[in-house]
């Protein structure tokens, strides 16, 4: 390849090194991206626990919690106890079933405690905390549980058994 190149009238100028200035910008680049993946990566967690539910029984789902000592249960449409922790779904907010302000949230909150309860008939539960945020104010757990693909919350919030949490606490009452 020639080190001069026709430039014009005005004569000749060197040739452009190969990459030059792109292979440098590139390198800069993958820099920056590892270092946003490498800090990102220690934000999320990914827990995985299988159920014990067979592969030949049909889906049934997980028990209501009935009391302290159940375990791998749901107790309301937003939060489960597994695994021996009480996990909040982080990315949702459902009506309540216990501490109702009337008679449609507490309807509604019972349909979302039991679609979630047959939602966590999953073989395979995830449980994965998104951001530095472990905990809530009452201790639990925060993460986003899903059956592998799909978050659980995201479906009741299709569903329109919840909403999606947007850190303030609203009105099931219309």
């Amino acid at each position: 390849m020639s080190t001069f190149r026709r430039f014009g009238r005005a004569g000749f100028r060197p040739a452009p090194r190969p990459g030059g200035w792109r292979r440098l910008l590139a390198a800069r680049w993958e820099i920056f991206a590892s270092l946003v993946i490498l800090t990102s990566a220690s934000l999320i967690t990914v827990e995985v626990f299988p159920t014990i539910a067979d592969a030949a029984l049909p889906r049934r789902g997980v028990n209501l919690c009935t009391g302290a000592a159940a375990t791998d249960c749901v107790i309301d449409g937003d939060t489960i106890r597994w695994a021996g922790q009480i996990i909040r779904l982080q990315d949702i907010d459902a009506p309540e079933i216990r501490d109702f302000k009337c008679p449609a949230e507490q309807a509604l909150g019972n349909r979302a405690t039991e679609r979630l309860r047959e939602l966590m008939g999953s073989p395979i539960i995830e449980l994965t905390r998104i951001g530095s945020r472990d905990e809530d104010r009452y201790g639990r757990k925060l993460r986003v549980v899903s059956d592998g693909r799909h978050s659980l919350g995201a479906i009741l919030v299709a569903e329109g058994l919840a909403r999606p949490w947007d850190g303030a606490r609203r009105s099931w009452c219309g």
